[in-house]
């Protein structure tokens, strides 16, 4: 296998409201995502060995386990399954995506790897085998098979693909701290016990930020608690000219703003940039 490049986008949480706790020890979640253009990129090729080399280089490379993460649960899971036989690689993954920012960088990972060998291995998985071994590995893999706008339902492995194109301007502003997704969510105490409700289509930008501005991050409560910059961080964003919203995603720490346009968002980068030089931010569109 000749040396391949993948970019692995990552998602964002537009909305995210917490229904249950599940007993395999996830939750259940309705949730509206979409796909930034702020990737990783993989690089990837077949090797003669008896053992995958697979490294992190990069800004954020640092605290990812080389030894155990969701690219050697991918592989774990597809030779146990023998799908893969007898054969290693090797896997360079440059992290432009933030670790423990609630921005599934590592499921998009694992996702993005997975798509590939079925496609140049020819294991020819379909989707639903795709998505079985997707849910194994982790939450968040099975939504990244796909880099479409998504619509969790909150029903059991429900995932509803959408046709709009959002078309929003995002500021992505990380704080520099690792959130656990497992610990945040042991620290929800209120679920929402209400009916699963269905997705409504959005017909434009303007439909899409009023239903946004109905909705939150349930998970943002605990963050915020855990970390209290985290809050002063939602609201200057939210202050800045031009931003329609602000909150976190996914389980924290990123905290995004959805932008009117494109200036707007960069002037905002610049502010955020002189109150908290050592935050890390990016301005970035949805694909």
């Amino acid at each position: 296998m000749q040396k391949f490049k993948i970019k692995s986008y990552c998602k964002i949480n537009l909305s995210l409201k917490v229904i249950r706790k599940l007993n395999d020890g996830y939750h259940s979640i309705i949730s509206l995502i979409t796909f930034c253009n702020l990737h990783d990129l993989i690089t990837i090729s077949k090797i003669k060995s008896f053992n995958d080399k697979i490294s992190f280089s990069g800004k954020f490379k640092n605290g990812i386990n080389t030894k155990s993460n969701t690219i050697t649960k991918m592989l774990k899971l597809l030779r146990k399954d023998n799908l893969i036989k007898k054969q290693s690689f090797k896997i360079n993954i440059k992290k432009n995506i933030p670790h423990g920012s609630g921005l599934g960088g590592g499921s998009a990972n694992s996702a993005d790897i997975l798509n590939f060998l079925n496609l140049r291995m020819r294991l020819n998985l379909n989707k639903n085998n795709l998505e079985k071994i997707a849910r194994k590995i982790g939450f968040d893999v099975p939504i990244s098979l796909e880099k479409k706008n998504t619509f969790i339902t909150g029903k059991k492995n429900e995932i509803i693909r959408l046709k709009e194109n959002f078309n929003l301007i995002l500021l992505i502003v990380y704080p520099n701290l690792i959130c656990s997704t497992k610990k945040i969510y042991k620290k929800i105490k209120i679920i929402n016990r209400i009916k699963k409700k269905r997705y409504l289509p959005i017909k434009n930008r303007k439909n899409l930020i009023n239903f946004l501005n109905k909705e939150n991050n349930d998970l943002e409560r605990p963050v915020v608690k855990t970390y209290p910059q985290v809050e002063n961080l939602i609201h200057d964003i939210a202050k800045k000219k031009g931003c329609y919203l602000s909150r976190i995603t996914g389980s924290g720490s990123a905290c995004i703003g959805i932008f009117s346009n494109m200036k707007s968002a960069i002037y905002a980068k610049k502010l955020v940039k002189i109150k908290y030089p050592k935050y890390w931010s990016i301005v970035s569109k949805t694909i």
